[in-house]
């Protein structure tokens, strides 16, 4: 099984990471760790995360929370890959737009 990152994942990675490192001088990289760690554990089991079932999707969506830095991971899985779609604040009031 393969995993991807859609652009925005990128994005949303690199937004959180750059803004960890500027804020948090004592775990620079706990973000990082976090993610990276999330990533290993979402590609190695895929149903390790909680159906998120908010708004009208067409697809099932999936979400695994990193609890030191407070932010959500949300993916799809399908037979040939696990696509991560968003990284997301999980103090937000409200979730990504997927």
């Amino acid at each position: 099984m393969t995993l991807r990152l859609t652009p925005r994942a990128l994005a949303d990675a690199k937004r959180i990471k750059t803004w960890w490192r500027r804020n948090r001088s004592g775990a620079p990289d706990l973000f990082e760790q976090e993610f990276a760690a999330a990533l290993d554990r979402i590609a190695q089991l895929p149903a390790a995360g909680k159906l998120y079932e908010e708004g009208d999707l067409d697809v099932s969506v999936r979400r695994v929370l990193l609890p030191k830095t407070l932010n959500h991971v949300y993916y799809t899985v399908s037979e040939q890959d696990v696509v991560v779609l968003s990284v997301w604040g999980a103090l937000h009031e409200r979730g990504p737009k997927l």
